[in-house]
């Protein structure tokens, strides 16, 4: 079989380098780990056995996320909501309406952000020693501790600057089980991966994942798969995954390699084959329609409209409320929101990207000003019901109470819009936890402070 061309997809002004390999029945994108080389990756023999295995079942479509292997360098780290698009933007240049995806390691948060928040993109879900999140909490207790893991990492930078060492032990680490050029082939492509920069910048960002609120929105068939002899993190990861996405399937291999090239491949790869087959065969998203997906939703309206309304006389507010609608209405397609409704002069939109819900909300509030008013904001991401072009659910009403609690002037948002966006640098600042009207719980809210670069 012989080696495919590197072509590029462009996703905004970056473009992203991909491969396309075989000629199955059906695609399989596979979202990559930390660092990638969708070329070096053939000069390791454990990646390349793997690649040519599923190639004989599916056209396999290889990528490297921005800022890493052949795609075009960037300053920081993407968000989780750029890199679906540069997915999004590989899937529209070879084509593919609808694919498997094959989440490995670091890849695995974005992989099932992505299928929750496009299932008409998504038929079948595969995550590969993977977790929802990094760091420690309360209810997540096999994390390391935040100083642990900024000491690590910062360890880990150190040494990548004064050696190459530091390839080495990681492929070592990572891949144990892998002969010794399998390892320096790794520690090769480890180097070339990504700069030490924006290592140290994907480091951050993955301290501040977390998509433990998406899993129950995940509606695809989904294998979680991991091997027992993981990281603690990553096995215990593995199996919160498995028991929160509905209807997955969890299975766990012996061996202790993280990469799953490494050690025997065929016992993974014997999994994730006839799973895939079997979720082609049955089609089931051909009888089901999508009526559920992932969305952010933004609820805004004007502060003391009635007192307003009242001062300015109903000729000049109804000019003030169609210049505001105006300004909103722009600022919705600059953020690919989708106006929902209007009553008054509020209104409900949704949005396919928490940052880019949040910056909308930044710019409406900070451009109504020079309207001599106000607005409040409020948002929220989760599972929302797909009814007439509309949607609805719980996820719309917590939203609705979250803007219902935002002053004069801000942008307030759930906890879990906030642990969507990092690596966006939007900053916030805790406004502590609250009931919400009709909600279960308690809800922690925070308050946009900097809306971060577009």
């Amino acid at each position: 079989m012989e080696l495919p061309e590197t072509r590029y997809a462009r996703s905004g002004d970056v473009s992203i380098a991909y491969q396309v390999l075989g000629d199955g029945p059906f695609d399989l994108v596979h979202i990559p780990p930390l660092a990638s080389h969708v070329e070096l990756s053939w000069q390791v023999p454990g990646i390349a056995l793997a690649n040519r295995r599923l190639a004989s079942f599916s056209r396999s479509i290889y990528f490297d996320k921005r800022g890493t292997g052949m795609s075009d360098p960037v300053a920081g780290a993407p968000t989780l909501e750029t890199r679906m698009d540069d997915v999004r933007a590989v899937m529209d240049a070879v084509g593919s309406e609808r694919a498997a995806i094959l989440g490995v390691s670091e890849g695995g948060p974005m992989s099932l952000l992505f299928a929750a928040t496009y299932p008409d993109r998504v038929w079948a879900l595969v995550v590969a020693g993977s977790y929802a999140r990094v760091l420690w909490a309360p209810d997540y207790p096999w994390g390391p501790r935040e100083d642990e893991y900024v000491a690590r990492t910062e360890h880990a930078q150190r040494r990548r600057l004064q050696s190459d060492e530091w390839a080495v032990e990681t492929a070592e680490r990572l891949a144990p089980s892998a002969d010794e050029e399998g390892k320096r082939a790794f520690a090769t492509l480890l180097r070339h991966g990504a700069s030490p920069g924006a290592m140290a910048a994907l480091f951050r960002m993955n301290m501040l994942m977390d998509v433990r609120d998406v899993l129950p929105a995940i509606r695809v068939p989904t294998l979680v798969i991991n091997r027992s002899g993981d990281a603690p993190g990553v096995v215990h990861g593995s199996r919160y995954l498995a028991e929160r996405i509905p209807g997955a399937r969890h299975v766990e291999l012996p061996g202790v390699d993280h990469a799953v090239f490494a050690g025997d491949q065929d016992a993974y790869l014997d999994e994730i084959e006839p799973f895939l087959k079997e979720v082609w065969e049955e089609r089931a998203w051909e009888e089901t329609a999508d009526e559920r997906v992932l969305a952010t939703v933004l609820f805004t309206d004007i502060v003391d409209s009635t007192a307003m309304a009242a001062e300015l006389g109903d000729a000049r507010w109804r000019e003030l409320v169609q210049a505001h609608h105006g300004l909103v209405r722009r600022q919705l397609v600059r953020h690919r929101g989708t106006e929902i409704d209007t009553a008054g002069d509020g209104f409900f939109a949704s949005f396919d990207g928490p940052a880019r819900a949040i910056r909308c909300a930044c710019a409406i509030s900070e451009g109504v000003r020079e309207l001599g008013i106000e607005v409040r904001a409020g948002l929220h991401t989760g599972e929302c019901e797909r009814i007439d072009n509309k949607v609805g659910g719980i996820a719309v009403n917590i939203g609705a109470r979250v803007a219902s609690n935002a002053q004069a002037g801000e942008v307030l948002v759930s906890s879990t819009v906030k642990d969507l966006v990092a690596g966006s640098g939007i900053q916030f600042r805790e406004r502590g936890t609250t009931e919400l009207k009709g909600v279960p719980g308690e809800w922690s809210l925070f308050a946009v402070t900097q809306a971060g670069a577009s």
